[in-house]
């Protein structure tokens, strides 16, 4: 089963690479990269709501809304709507490849930060030797990509 989610995983990496380009390209059209980003998440939420309904009412189970904070409704679609927006933004200015590369890397970083401090329940993890070295191999990579 692990192959399966490191494969999902992989799936979704991809369609990040592909949504960037799709992105960047509805901004052009649009004419501003931000109407492009709340376009793709309009159309995100609509799908995941009729998926999220569909599922409830399949499950028979109920949403509880009191249960997580308030912030938590809104955080990460703030942060997901920063990252659409300026991976629109970017891709036609470094292409893909190298956006994807420093996405990843940030995502390294950020994650082993996470780890450490504990973040919203998160296991803490220590910032060993070997993840840093990973994470400047990973970063030096990602700065190869984008100048080669």
């Amino acid at each position: 089963m692990g192959a399966v989610w490191s494969l999902l995983g992989i799936l979704s990496g991809a369609f990040i690479a592909v949504q960037a380009p799709i992105n960047s390209q509805l901004a052009k059209g649009l004419g501003l990269p931000v109407a492009a980003a709340a376009f793709s998440f309009l159309s995100g939420a609509i799908v995941l709501g009729i998926i999220a309904v569909s599922v409830v009412k399949l499950q028979g189970i109920s949403l509880d809304w009191k249960a997580p904070a308030p912030w938590l409704f809104v955080a990460g679609g703030m942060l997901g709507g920063f990252y659409v927006t300026l991976s629109t933004i970017l891709t036609p200015r470094i292409g893909a490849a190298a956006l994807m590369a420093f996405l990843v890397a940030g995502q390294l970083i950020a994650g082993m930060l996470i780890d450490r401090a504990g973040f919203l329940g998160v296991a803490v993890r220590e910032i060993s030797l070997g993840r840093v070295a990973g994470a400047v191999l990973l970063l030096a990579g990602a700065l190869l990509i984008r100048l080669y």
